[in-house]
């Protein structure tokens, strides 16, 4: 199936699991850490500058994004985690959206998980990338922002993020910037492999 990334358009904000869409089509899923530019890699994979909100306060995705890729498939943006500006009761919410978004994982084509090459995974990056694994659908991590350090620094990163996630050798680790564009094109291959 070939599809026109050109057509993409935002369609739902979902505060609560009643509000998800459960249509059918094939889901790709990013989740990711509120700083860690989940939606400057989602502007990147559609090559469109400001599509996805880049806010520059941490934790703008509060709920859960559906963009309409070409009526073919959706980009779901789960709300970012681990701000640590937002209150107790905000953090309860999100935990609850979560548990209800993964209670129907069947719906997730394909999970895009996205970290920072610049640091060791936090305590949060490894509960997301386990409901990733316990889900039992496929998914890829993807090393944002590695034009931010060195060749080397960013090859030892990879090998951090594999261990600390304790990902099988099954799921692909995908150095990538968002800003320069390396490893779109793997990540799209992923990608559109599921569609």
């Amino acid at each position: 199936m070939t599809v026109n990334l050109n057509k993409a358009e935002f369609v739902r904000s979902a505060a609560n699991s009643s509000s998800f869409i459960r249509d059918g089509k094939p889901s790709i899923v990013f989740a990711g850490k509120s700083n860690v530019g989940k939606s400057s890699v989602i502007n990147r994979i559609l090559n469109r500058r400001n599509f996805a909100r880049v806010g520059a306060q941490p934790g703008k995705t509060i709920h859960v994004n559906y963009f309409a890729i070409d009526g073919k498939c959706w980009f779901i943006d789960l709300p970012g985690y681990g701000y640590a500006a937002v209150s107790k009761a905000e953090r309860d919410r999100w935990g609850k959206l979560m548990e209800s978004f993964f209670a129907e994982s069947e719906r997730i084509s394909l999970g895009v998980h996205i970290v920072d090459a610049r640091h060791k995974p936090t305590g949060d990056d490894v509960t997301m990338a386990e409901w990733f694994k316990s889900s039992g659908r496929p998914f890829v991590v993807v090393a944002n922002k590695t034009d931010k350090i060195s060749k080397t620094a960013a090859e030892n990163s990879m090998s951090v993020i594999r261990d600390t996630l304790a990902l099988p050798e099954s799921v692909k680790l995908i150095p990538f910037s968002a800003e320069k564009g390396s490893g779109r094109g793997e990540l799209l291959s992923e990608i559109m492999s599921v569609i």
